[in-house]
């Protein structure tokens, strides 16, 4: 398997570990250090604690929390990955109490990876339709 093909499985195995199972362990073993996120979730921390939290946060309301990979590319040491990830919200979220809703979040992913791990992430989430979704924010 060559680099690239290693890198892509990285970041396959570190989503389905963190977002698909809900391993908060997964931010420890595929995300380095000194881990940097460009675009965090909701405003996170923009380290490996941000990325625990927001791992945390959507398991915490949608137990059933999982994410499609529509595509993945690799290139050098960057790995694209195009999503889709949805779940049933059981729990709490951004202030909104369980709705029993199925939703939807699409999204882009950016992953550096050095020796391995995942280094950096620049992220473009559907942030503003998950808003919609929970009600917060008025469709037009």
């Amino acid at each position: 398997m060559d680099i690239i093909e290693q890198n892509k499985k990285t970041v396959s195995d570190f989503i389905e570990a963190l977002f698909t199972k809900g391993d908060l362990g997964a931010v420890d073993v595929w995300l380095a250090e000194d881990f940097v996120d460009h675009d965090p979730p909701f405003g996170g921390p923009p380290d490996r604690e941000g990325m625990r939290a927001a791992g945390a946060m959507f398991r915490a309301a949608f137990p059933d929390w999982h994410s499609d990979t529509g595509l993945m590319v690799g290139e050098g040491d960057l790995v694209v990955e195009q999503f889709t990830a949805s779940g049933t919200q059981r729990g709490e979220v951004l202030g909104v109490a369980p709705t029993g809703r199925t939703l939807s979040l699409p999204g882009i992913n950016i992953f550096r990876l050095r020796d391995g791990r995942i280094v950096e992430r620049w992220g473009r989430l559907d942030e503003l339709g998950l808003l919609r979704a929970l009600g917060l924010v008025p469709t037009p």
